[in-house]
Order: C-alpha cells, then sequence, then structure tokens
C-alpha cells in the first residue's frame, strides 16, 4: 500500500499538482546556514540525481537517494533521520521539491535546495566522484 500511494504521489508530483496538504518547501536559508547546520549534524543533505550524475561528482557526505527509486518506493530510507532537517538537491532544484514532498508525506523534515550541483561546489560544499 505504501508502494502504491508512494506512486500515485509521484505522478501528482511531476504533473505539477499538490502532492499533499503539507507540500515541501523550498529553503530560504544561506547556503552557508545550510552548510552550518550539515557539518553541526543537525542536517543532512540527499542527493536526488540519478547514477551517472552522481558518479561525475557529488557533494561529499551526500546520501544518493534517486528521485525515480523514491518515486518507485525502492530506496532504503532507514539512513535517514526523522529528528533532522534533510536538505534536498539536484541540477536544478524541480526534482528536488519533488523528493522533499515525497520525503515530507513520509514523515521526513524536508526541504529542497534551489540551487544545484553546480551551485552548491561553487560556494564551498565538499565535492567528490
Amino acid at each position: 500500500m505504501k508502494k502504491l500511494l508512494t506512486g500515485f504521489l509521484a505522478l501528482f508530483c511531476a504533473a505539477g499538482l499538490s502532492c499533499s496538504a503539507e507540500d515541501a518547501k523550498v529553503n530560504e536559508k544561506s547556503l552557508a546556514d545550510v552548510k552550518k547546520e550539515i557539518q553541526e549534524g543537525k542536517a543532512v543533505i540527499v542527493d536526488v540525481r540519478e547514477q551517472k550524475e552522481w558518479d561525475e561528482g557529488h557533494v561529499k557526505d551526500a546520501k544518493f537517494i534517486p528521485l525515480s527509486a523514491l518515486k518507485d518506493g525502492k530506496s532504503d530510507l532507514s539512513a535517514l533521520p526523522k529528528d533532522k532537517t534533510i536538505y534536498t538537491y539536484c541540477v536544478r532544484g524541480k526534482r528536488a521539491l519533488s523528493a522533499a514532498t515525497l520525503l515530507k508525506v513520509q514523515g521526513y523534515q524536508a526541504t529542497s535546495l534551489k540551487e544545484g550541483f553546480d551551485d552548491l561546489s561553487k560556494n564551498g560544499f565538499d565535492t567528490s566522484k
């Protein structure tokens, strides 16, 4: 049933329709503040791009949960804490917002970053391949 619900929510999100009564919001904090929260262990960053994009480079210490796996209900979310902010990122923010909304529906404190991977790497986030 959870898989079915996630699939329906994914369709609504992909179509640009409301995903829930409490859709995830786009982050309004500075990237410096986001980085500080992550470094202090108050938040977690999640890369929702696809495997090829991840392999080409990603934020160091980011969790990798592709939006496609999240939509299919095939992602292992056990490593994500429900008591911390989850920041999602992609290339431009659209997938990050969809992923944050799907995570929020599942009880996570998820917020999407409007900045993409290139912006994060240019603003002091450590990256790796």
